[in-house]
């Protein structure tokens, strides 16, 4: 079931949100003084199994609660009050994220560039179109990319109540862990609308938000070259950038990624993922 044109109308009437989602301040992989601790939910509810650490690295996206999934002893854990912007790190350091998919027509032509280039990214899945696209699901964590949650439908979540939202995040992380084989720990806010109750329920299943720093804009589909010209312009130690693989037409986002990543790497930048260490 595809949501083309769905999706362009929302993305219409919600540009303003993704917009304050996207220009709020510059946060850094660091725990901030006014994140509040909340307790999850008990032992045994709903949930993935206990995770792994992160693998050693100077540049990692490293999630910070910290405290285990759901299924865990009941800890506290941080609430954030805004999402993640940029990545901590030394060097020229980058990371792509790719929302809305997966999708068959461009999903696995996006995969094949990163392959290519051996190329980490991260892709905030919506639910409901990873349910009907496991495998590409199943792809993406076995080729190495982080797989977030990008909620079920594509909602704005500020007009939802808490229990709407927390059905948008948990029947995501469902899908994904059944198709990955991990749950989730990162999750993004359709069109950058963050509210409290988004940052609460995000945590107690065990997921940071994250947003992003250089927004490509490309589901307006402005042609390649704009696209590429956006991230080589904005391209920064630090900077996370936002592109899309599903939700209308995507070729350009495919031609503009086989132009930009080869010019990333070539310009020094080491485009990286979270990472989980062994145990």
């Amino acid at each position: 079931m595809k949501k083309d044109q769905l999706l362009t109308r929302r993305r219409a009437l919600a540009f303003g949100a993704a917009t304050v989602g996207a220009a709020g301040t510059a946060g850094l992989l660091t725990v901030r003084a006014g994140d509040q601790p909340v307790r999850p939910p008990v032992a045994g509810a709903a949930g993935p199994q206990a995770r792994r650490a992160l693998k050693p690295s100077a540049y990692r996206l490293q999630p910070l609660t910290g405290h285990g999934p759901p299924r865990a002893a009941a800890r506290r854990l941080l609430v954030r009050r805004e999402p993640f912007l940029r990545i901590s790190g030394r060097g020229r350091t980058m990371v792509l994220t790719f929302d809305d998919g997966p999708d068959p027509r461009y999903t696995p032509d996006i995969l094949d560039t990163l392959q290519a280039y051996d190329v980490r990214a991260m892709f905030f899945v919506c639910g409901e179109m990873a349910a009907e696209n496991p495998d590409l699901v199943e792809r993406m964590a076995d080729e190495g990319h982080v797989v977030g949650n990008h909620t079920w439908s594509h909602p704005l979540l500020t007009r939802l109540t808490r229990k709407q939202i927390r059905s948008e995040m948990k029947r995501t992380c469902e899908v994904i862990e059944d198709a990955s084989g991990e749950w989730p720990r990162w999750f993004r806010a359709p069109y950058g609308a963050w509210n409290r109750a988004a940052f609460q329920l995000g945590a107690e299943l065990g997921m940071e938000p994250l947003a992003w720093t250089v927004d490509t804009l490309d589901w307006t589909e402005p042609g390649a070259r704009t696209i590429v010209d956006r991230v080589e312009n904005g391209a920064a130690p630090g900077v996370v950038v936002l592109a899309h693989d599903a939700g209308g037409d995507r070729s350009e986002s495919v031609r503009a990624l086989r132009d930009y990543l080869p010019q990333l790497l070539d310009d020094g930048y080491h485009i990286t993922v979270p990472r989980r260490r062994h145990v």
